[in-house]
């Protein structure tokens, strides 16, 4: 075979290169003993709120402080866990904040989306390698490396990469998370990307048995352990086209009074299919809540509420409450919350008509199952929600409680392609201030 670049080649070398490189994406380096260990929890659920939720219409309202601060937003409601008060827009999380903690003291000080969801995804300053995020990093621990033979990816966003940076930095391809694309809240849901339109199963299926036919290479080299790794992607793929692993993406037979509890929406739909995955095995599913119009409201943020916020409190109470009813609360963590908060202050002027900035010095995160105790509230924010009073809590506090909780070593290595000694968890010594792992609600 005569090669692009002028240089003879045999079709077997070929694919022996070919296999090698991508061998060498894909396979992990041997993890510590150390790092082996269970947790409390056996999964997370990240529900990242794309573009950043104002913490002021969620979980820290602040009805004293005027109109130019609360809007319309000036009756908090009671929560079942005596005095804590959320948004007047989320019922039905009021009837569930025994199952919840929320972080009012979340800073980090940046207002750029970009530097903002690395941060916060990361628990990393900016600055030097880039890291992976939690879900890269779980995907290591908890996946494959660590022995996880399930037939779904260990990590898996819906529908698509939160974007912005890298999910599995340094760690390469192998860590990325599987992103299904599609809109979730039309059934049947497919897997979009993988299953190709007008094609017939059994049509898929002889195309399948052909490729292994000819796939003399593959049969030589079976126990390498490249390879080995290569047909696994490759039975997991189509058992997400074939098998029954792909049937957890369809809720078509799901009570249709659930459904209508979690609501029809994309998100709703979303976080039905989380469980599902949870109860399938699955590590670390990220919902990318950025569905339009999403939580970067700098104009006419209140209308935008009007619709952003019924739904998320619709499919996450139901969540949390699905999960607690089938006994896997207790071994997932659920954790929502976006980059950064928004400006407590409200831009009436044009061209923002009622809307509001970027905010990173203050905002709420919530936290909750998995070794998290519910019914709690860590840190405070003044009279404005515009400084953090009380109890600092920063990104690299938080995804360290959270690894903790997994059993996740912050001690232990992670690989990284020079070869350099690089922990899971941030330390001062990275330039950076630490508030603690979160102690207070951590069983």
């Amino acid at each position: 075979m005569k090669m692009r670049n002028g240089l003879d080649a045999t079709r077997r070398e070929a694919m022996a290169l070919a296999a090698t490189g991508m061998g060498g994406l894909m396979l992990g380096a041997p993890l510590e003993a150390s790092a082996m260990k269970d947790g409390k929890a056996k999964a997370v659920i990240q529900i990242w709120m794309w573009g950043g939720p104002s913490h002021l219409d969620t979980f820290d309202p602040k009805p004293d402080a005027g109109a130019d601060y609360c809007g319309p937003y000036t009756a908090p409601i009671e929560t079942n866990v005596s005095g804590i008060r959320i948004c007047q827009a989320l019922p039905e999380l009021a009837k569930h904040a025994d199952k919840y903690a929320i972080i009012r003291s979340m800073t980090h000080g940046i207002n750029a989306h970009e530097t903002a969801s690395y941060v916060t995804q990361t628990g990393r300053p900016v600055g030097g390698d880039t890291f992976p995020c939690a879900g890269a990093v779980v995907s290591r621990f908890k996946g494959v490396d660590a022995g996880y033979k399930g037939l779904l990816p260990p990590y898996i966003v819906l529908t698509k990469p939160q974007g912005r940076f890298s999910e599995s930095g340094f760690m390469g391809l192998r860590y990325k998370p599987f992103a299904t694309g599609g809109r979730p809240s039309q059934t049947p849901f497919t897997v979009e990307g993988i299953i190709q339109k007008g094609i017939t199963q059994a049509r898929q299926e002889s195309r399948r048995d052909l490729l292994a036919a000819l796939d003399t290479f593959g049969r030589r080299t079976a126990d390498n352990p490249q390879i080995r790794h290569m047909n696994l992607c490759t039975d997991q793929a189509y058992e997400l086209i074939l098998g029954d692993a792909g049937k957890v993406f369809d809720i078509k037979d799901e009570d249709p009074k659930l459904r209508e509890r979690y609501g029809r929406s994309d998100f709703g739909a979303s976080c039905l299919i989380a469980r599902r995955l949870v109860e399938q095995g699955v590590k670390y599913i990220t919902i990318n809540y950025n569905y339009s119009p999403n939580w970067d409201s700098h104009k006419k943020h209140f209308e935008v509420m009007r619709t952003r916020l019924p739904e998320f409190d619709r499919g996450m109470a139901t969540l949390l409450d699905d999960l607690h009813q089938r006994g896997l609360l207790d071994s997932t963590i659920v954790w929502a919350g976006g980059e950064f908060g928004r400006g407590p202050k409200i831009q009436w002027e044009a061209p923002w008509n009622g809307g509001r900035s970027h905010y990173g010095k203050c905002f709420s995160h919530v936290v909750a199952g998995g070794g998290f105790q519910g019914g709690q509230v860590v840190g405070a924010s003044d009279e404005t929600g515009s400084e953090v009073t009380d109890r600092p809590v920063y990104p690299w506090d938080l995804i360290g409680s959270i690894y903790e909780q997994l059993g996740i070593d912050p001690n232990a290595k992670l690989p990284h392609p020079q070869g350099i000694d690089v922990r899971v968890c941030a330390t001062e010594a990275d330039g950076i201030t630490i508030g603690g792992r979160l102690r207070e609600i951590m069983s």
